[in-house]
């Protein structure tokens, strides 16, 4: 057995164990990166402790010999280097027994067919009768409370599960010490049931981690869960955004304009001088739901988001990345060739651009695999765009006004309403993936492509290369060919031109609708959304900072 744990160390929850025996990869990413998900499975096991999650008493108060049940018992030993709050125990003239709630149902005995509780059950429940024994509060029995079957499972008590329990903590530890993710279970039950599943990945990761760049068929890949969520958008100057009673209000003059459940809200964006409360703040932030921030007219301007779950090993690889150019340039060269292939793909499905244009695009599509350095890269970009945007206008058909006449991009101010389009898009783009790339542990501000400078998040313009044409120069497109705009949706000034209110409205609802569109995946041959393939594209990304994937995929379209 591994030597007694440091004092200094922190004490690891009893839960952890349970995590650590149930898959070694869960264990680490909430133990050690700080990762935890909600999903139906957690918020319907914190339902079934309701009744047992009580302030907990302190040992020196308690008089256990009494015939009273004790619940939200608050354990903890430096010896073991563990800590747990023991969901009951209930004194009778039979002795004391640990009743651990659990909201799943027991195993069956392959042999007899009799109900038996979970491995990692049991090895909880030992682990809370070694604290108790240390407590001097010694236990005779333990049992485990399936909440879906309304019955106990009893677990018996003996030296060969405390032995159990004793190694498998030596190995959690060794685990934890290692600095090490474990890799991920393939082809296991476990994983359809595990909350972390979306952050994990394990068949992309085994994927990732891979030499063998063979696509993955969709049977051996589940998909991976959505981000279900609400984005809140608020763009009057004079609207109060509050939190009151697990809901996000917004109010005018004082009277409630909508409501939004808190656990359903995925993020708030706020134009202009909107005003947001404190309690909102720090509600919003206790559960990792950012708030965007943008000019009246639509510019990002930042964002105001909680601590990363995790990030330590990837700024760290992310840091070593930005210093090596070689490095740097092999995720520019994936990164924008997926960038020129999906402009190549828009102008095919939707333009009239010429032969000889769309075999250019693909030349240089093609020579961008094989560039070593980053402003090669960078002039192989270039010459795409412009490219790209000097038949954009092709795209766009069927229009009666004028002012919807694409001559070139321009920017900074836009002088047009398609140009106003992207723009806008750009920016939005720019701040899902600010946050996103800030969520998964990442360094917005630290790109491999765009140099960095002051308030500029680069790889978040990194990122978002690839999807630029797939998303926010689609929803430009779909906006003007299907007649959901008009001039008067926009405000034509000396400073440029502008959505207006009533713009950015029906501009929001196009971007929700391209976001939820479902497109199939290039490696794993299943169908996400938009708003999953950047998360799990970011997810990649960190992956590869932190030394778990050779290289980095970009996103491609058919």
């Amino acid at each position: 057995m591994l030597p007694s744990p440091d004092a200094t160390q922190p004490l690891m929850p009893v839960r952890r164990l349970h995590n650590y025996a149930y898959c070694p990869r869960l264990f680490y990413l909430q133990w050690v990166e700080n990762i935890f998900v909600e999903n139906a499975d957690t918020v319907a096991g914190s339902h079934t402790h309701r009744n047992t999650d009580r302030a907990s008493p302190l040992l020196d108060s308690l008089d256990l010999e009494t015939r009273d049940n004790h619940r939200s018992l608050a354990l903890s030993s430096q010896i073991l280097g563990l800590t747990g709050v023991v969901d009951l125990i209930e004194t009778t003239e039979d002795g004391r027994e640990i009743i651990d709630y659990k909201n799943g149902s027991a195993r069956r005995d392959p042999e007899s067919g009799e109900r038996i509780a979970k491995e990692n059950d049991s090895l909880q429940l030992a682990a809370y009768a070694l604290l108790l024994e240390e407590a001097n509060l010694p236990v005779d029995r333990a049992s485990v409370y399936y909440a879906s079957e309304r019955s106990r499972v009893q677990v018996e008590l003996n030296e060969g599960l405390f032995e159990q329990c004793r190694r498998t903590l030596d190995e959690a530890r060794s685990v934890a010490e290692s600095g090490t993710c474990p890799p991920p279970l393939l082809d296991d039950p476990r994983c359809l049931h595990c909350s972390a599943y979306p952050v994990c990945l394990p068949k992309e990761s085994s994927f990732w981690s891979s030499s063998d760049s063979a696509p993955i068929a969709e049977k051996d890949a589940p998909r991976p869960q959505g981000d279900e969520g609400e984005i809140v958008v608020v763009q009057n100057p004079r609207a109060m955004v509050s939190c009151r009673g697990g809901e996000i209000q917004v109010r005018l003059k004082g009277e409630v304009v909508t409501k939004h459940p808190i656990h359903q809200v995925q993020s708030v964006y706020l134009y202009g001088g909107v005003q947001v409360s404190t309690q909102a703040v720090h509600s919003l932030l206790s559960r990792h739901i950012p708030i965007g921030y943008f000019s009246p007219a639509g510019r990002f301007l930042g964002m105001t988001s909680g601590l990363p779950q995790s990030g330590v090993d990837a700024r760290l690889g992310q840091a070593r990345l930005f210093e090596n150019r070689e490095l740097r340039a092999s995720v520019a060269r994936e990164s924008i060739r997926a960038k020129v292939h999906n402009q190549r793909v828009l102008l095919m499905r939707n333009g009239r651009a010429p032969k000889n244009v769309l075999a250019e695009l693909a030349r240089i599509r093609d020579r961008c695999s094989i560039q070593t350095d980053l402003d090669s890269i960078r002039g192989l970009e270039g010459a795409a765009a412009a490219l790209y945007f000097e038949h954009f206008g092709t795209m766009v058909c069927g229009s009666e006004f004028e002012e919807f006449e694409f001559e070139g991009r321009n920017r900074r101010p836009p002088r047009d309403p398609i140009n106003a389009l992207l723009s806008q898009g750009y920016s939005i783009l720019a701040k899902e993936l600010a946050g996103i790339s800030h969520a998964v542990g990442l360094d917005p501000y630290l790109g491999f492509f765009h140099q960095p400078r002051y308030g500029r998040p680069a790889l978040a313009l990194d990122l978002m290369e690839e999807f630029r044409p797939l998303i926010a120069d689609s929803v430009a497109i779909s906006l003007i060919n299907r007649k959901e705009l008009t001039p008067s949706d926009f405000q034509f000034t000396a400073k440029g031109v502008f959505l207006n209110d009533e713009g950015r409205r029906q501009y929001w609802r196009s971007w929700f609708r391209r976001l939820d569109t479902e497109v199939r995946h290039p490696q794993f041959d299943y169908r996400m959304s938009y708003r999953r393939m950047l998360d799990v594209q970011a997810r990649q990304f960190w992956r590869f900072c932190r030394g778990e994937a050779p290289r980095y995929q970009g996103f491609t379209t058919r």
